[in-house]
């Protein structure tokens, strides 16, 4: 995915794990470890699930490269590396001239028209490999997040399109309000209103890409009206559902 772009993303996350470089300009972002910087030829990388933003920094634009890797092709890559553990990448940033000669190399075989198997297969592995060496580490399954944001997060993932309170939502969690969204914006790193909004432009994407119309897309993954899931889609993605509709295609 080739990207430029003025737009200031907010914090959300994706599915999948995400590696890039930055072509030109400059970023700024809000990561797990803190407030980021990344110039042109770094590379950046998220976590799935992983909160993160970005906005340009000094300039109005910048423009980025980036792959989105799905985790359970990650973990079969790496196997031998990683027997019994997770993947984590624990710089969100990284000056790495080799890392990002890798990650072109890799780009270039997943975006060609004429895609070579094993010169494919030889990138991912090794790039993987050097990001888990360099920049990540192996460690056991986490016992992820406390019983009663888990229980919050597992009602939103579960049915993103119904509305629901947050007096619903405490209640389902077992604890108060207050006590449900001070953990969860802890914990997550967003409010349960903002993570819902995620979810349902994530279901939106799927209806737009099985060629449903924005319209029909946007009522059946919970919004309003069109109006709102186009607001809602522009801040997360920085594109229309139309545009994107249409991209997929």
């Amino acid at each position: 995915m080739k990207l430029v772009s003025s737009h200031h993303f907010p914090r959300h996350s994706h599915e999948q794990f995400g590696i890039g470089v930055i072509v030109f300009g400059a970023q700024r972002s809000w990561s797990g470890v803190g407030a980021v910087q990344a110039s042109a030829g770094d590379v950046i990388m998220a976590n799935p699930g992983e909160m993160h933003d970005g906005a340009p920094l000094n300039v109005d634009v910048r423009g980025w490269r980036m792959l989105y890797l799905d985790p359970a092709l990650v973990a079969r890559e790496v196997d031998e590396e990683i027997v019994g553990h997770q993947v984590e990448i624990v710089r969100p940033v990284a000056s790495d001239p080799l890392l990002a000669r890798h990650f072109a190399r890799l780009f270039g075989c997943l975006t060609s028209s004429r895609t070579d198997r094993l010169a494919t297969d030889e990138n991912l592995l090794g790039s993987l490999v050097y990001i888990l060496r360099q920049h990540g580490i192996a460690r056991p399954s986490s016992n992820g997040p406390s019983p009663c944001v888990a229980k919050a997060i597992q009602r939103l993932d579960s049915s993103p399109e119904t509305s629901v309170s947050l007096g619903e939502l405490a209640a389902l969690a077992g604890v108060s309000r207050f006590q449900l969204l001070r953990g969860f914006a802890r914990e997550v790193g967003i409010t349960p209103h903002a993570y819902l909004v995620q979810r349902r432009v994530l279901l939106a994407r799927r209806f737009l890409a099985d060629g449903e119309m924005p319209a029909q897309a946007a009522i059946r993954a919970g919004f309003a009206d069109q109006s709102h899931m186009t607001r809602a889609f522009v801040r997360q993605l920085g594109i229309t559902p139309g545009r994107y509709r249409a991209a997929v295609a």
